[in-house]
């Protein structure tokens, strides 16, 4: 393509956040002309840049005095801002931005200053719309808090949380945090075994569940599995139960240490948080890897890598402004959760929506997005393909002039996704790929609003984040596919993993590989836009004749076709050698024989290479998904091989392993 998809117009880049960071640094001495030296200075002055962004954020605490990098050569060792003080939850509630509102903000948010605006807008699938105003907001949080001090709940102890997509999930991470507390949450569809192996490790103190949740018109309540849930964490002194879609009597009923999350909140006066500051490296959240190839890894990061990193995301490169709509299609369980909330630090009104995004109608997220005018609307790549799948054209039946930003993650967003949007969904919106991950509750890659956008790119590295692409000995690739690094420390590194006293797990994780670089897991490359391209992961790729293919290739050329739903392509080791194997769902009424196999055949050879094609091509009703809905090439893989998958509980839907053992197909 020798055009854009989309390019900024002059008066958005000049108006925008990243335009007046850069006219920031001009005036504190930098030379700095245009964004490309914003990125090389922002790597090769990373004190100087990651200091200049807790003064353009007015971040409340205290940044301490300099070095605000020391030891910036080791990784892992090196320590950002290590005499700051502050409060996560105190820098999300000031409320700060408010007082000087932009002009793309909603006229609602706009007519009520203050602590009357809203900070919450929620919707569920069943109908339900709520709002939390901030002064709502900042006394649930205040009152969760006070709760947790009669505990005697003190700085590093864990909150856990088996909670819906609610606004009560908010406050209460909000509560615990302002006292120093540690948050980690699940979604509720987690079994009894997913959420043991998780929140086990980490021996939480108290939990917050939900009552029930609504899935595609079905109503699920949590009492049937709490009690073999508080059976395997005996650490837990409280349980207190948010009032959704369950029976809350009955959940409460359930333990004596069960309280109704009225009953706290009727316990206190208070109406702000009293905040706490405590260590940059203050542990804030533990989140989970999958755990499809084992038992979870509880990753631990800390609130001032944590704040500073979702601030620059949001306003420099999501370009966010106090008052505009963010919208993030997640469950508490996925790292987009924690990166929605922190859009309250941005002052932005957080938009929740709770149920299956096909229910009732395919596009019913952009029913929200038109009623309440979202600004940004964050969703997958899946979700996208599912639409394009359906025939789905949103731009022909809803009005969707606030949106001038989709986000896209989750998986590879391939250059028909790319078409997609742009023809049925909105011809002049943003639209950023992004990729990052729960290592760093963060992005490598993601989009920039001073930048054009093109077919099937992702369109250039975070600031501060210096990433490269490595070959197998570890020398950078100017060109070709490769290991996505990243070869500088920055903020947003986990401070370790719970319970590795050592740092050995944490070094082997992510520094095995090419010792003082972060290996990502990604295989990728760069384009001659400067952007990138995630072919997947890197321990998915398949290596037939020794030539390393990334498995999106063959999903692009596969999924393109109009019979195929979905796909997953794996190795499979046969007669000293690696031949693709590819499974296929097919529409319904649609059965793979000779013609449609060829069709497949062909649409990856000329779309991909011959190295691409698929020795085998099987039919399946389902494909094993995370709980995320990322597809698992490697538990698949296990089972062709006759290995044992490590942890179904991870998956959603692990019944649907048992597709694809002993298959006859796979052993000529």
């Amino acid at each position: 393509m020798t055009t854009p998809l989309w390019q900024p117009r002059a008066k958005d880049i000049a108006n925008s956040e990243l335009q007046a960071f850069i006219h920031h640094l001009r005036h504190e001495g930098a030379a700095l002309s245009d964004y490309d030296a914003l990125y090389a200075f922002s790597i090769a002055e990373p004190e100087a840049f990651w200091s200049a962004l807790w003064d353009y954020f007015e971040i409340l605490g205290e940044k301490g005095a300099p070095p605000y990098l020391e030891e910036p050569e080791r990784m892992p060792g090196a320590r950002f801002f290590p005499r700051a003080r502050l409060n996560f939850a105190e820098n999300l509630l000031a409320g700060k931005p408010h007082a000087a509102r932009s002009e793309r903000a909603n006229a609602d948010a706009m007519g009520s200053e203050g602590n009357d605006a809203p900070a919450i807008v929620f919707w569920s699938e069943s109908g339900l719309r709520r709002t939390l105003s901030w002064a709502d907001l900042r006394r649930q949080a205040a009152r969760v808090q006070a709760h947790l001090a009669t505990l005697g709940i003190a700085p590093g102890d864990r909150v856990a949380a088996i909670v819906a997509n609610v606004p009560e999930a908010i406050a209460a991470m909000l509560g615990a945090t302002a006292e120093g507390a540690v948050w980690s949450s699940c979604s509720p569809d987690f079994g009894v075994a997913g959420v043991l192996d998780r929140f086990a490790q980490i021996a939480p103190r108290v939990l917050f569940v939900t009552d029930g949740y609504c899935y595609a018109g079905k109503v699920h309540r949590i009492d049937d599995k709490l009690p073999a849930i508080l059976e395997g964490l005996p650490s837990v002194e409280r349980v207190i139960v948010i009032a959704h879609a369950g029976d809350l009597e009955a959940v409460v009923g359930l333990s004596d240490a069960a309280l109704s999350w009225d009953d706290v909140q009727g316990a206190s006066a208070a109406e702000a948080p009293r905040y706490r500051r405590f260590a940059f490296s203050h542990p804030l959240y533990i989140l989970f890897s999958s755990g499809t190839t084992g038992a979870p890894k509880c990753i631990v990061h800390g609130a001032g890598g944590t704040l500073l990193q979702h601030l620059k995301e949001h306003r420099l490169h999501c370009d966010l402004r106090p008052g505009e709509r963010l919208f993030y299609f997640t469950t508490c369980g996925w790292m987009m959760w924690n990166w929605l909330v922190s859009g309250l630090a941005s002052g932005a009104v957080l938009m929740l929506y709770d149920g299956s995004p096909f229910h009732p109608t395919s596009t019913t997220l952009f029913d929200y997005a038109e009623a309440e005018r979202i600004n940004i609307f964050g969703t997958s790549a899946k979700y996208i393909d599912a639409l394009k799948k359906a025939g789905a054209r949103p731009r022909e039946s809803h009005d969707l002039a606030s949106v001038r930003l989709i986000t896209s993650t989750g998986s590879v967003l391939a250059p028909e996704g790319f078409d997609y949007v742009y023809d049925a969904i909105k011809p002049d919106v943003h639209l950023a790929s992004i990729s990052g991950g729960t290592d760093i509750v963060s992005c490598f890659v993601l989009g920039n609003p001073l930048k054009p956008v093109w077919r099937g790119e992702i369109q250039g590295a975070g600031l501060g984040m210096a990433v490269d692409i490595f070959d197998e000995a570890g020398r950078s690739l100017p060109h070709g596919k490769g290991e996505l690094v990243c070869t500088k420390p920055f903020p947003s590194m986990p401070t370790g993993f719970w319970g590795d006293e050592d740092g050995s797990k944490y070094a082997r994780a992510y520094f095995e590989r090419f010792p003082g670089v972060w290996h990502h897991g990604d295989f990728a490359e760069r384009t001659e836009h400067g952007g990138f391209v995630i072919h997947g992961r890197s321990d998915a790729t398949l290596n037939p004749g020794g030539v390393r293919i990334g498995t999106a290739e063959i999903y692009r050329q596969v999924e393109n076709l109009d019979e195929v739903i979905e796909s997953i392509v794996v190795g499979q080791d046969w007669e000293g050698d690696v031949r693709i194997v590819l499974f296929v769902v097919l529409r319904e009424g649609v059965r793979l024989d000779d013609e449609l196999c060829e069709r497949i055949r062909m649409a990856v050879r000329t779309g991909a290479s011959p190295r691409h094609v698929p020795a085998k091509i099987i039919q399946v009703a389902d494909i094993p998904r995370t709980k995320s809905g990322k597809i698992t090439e490697l538990a698949v893989r296990d089972v062709i091989h006759g290995r044992a998958v490590k942890n179904k509980e991870a998956l959603a839907n692990p019944e649907a392993l048992a597709l694809f053992e002993g298959l006859e197909e796979l052993q000529s």
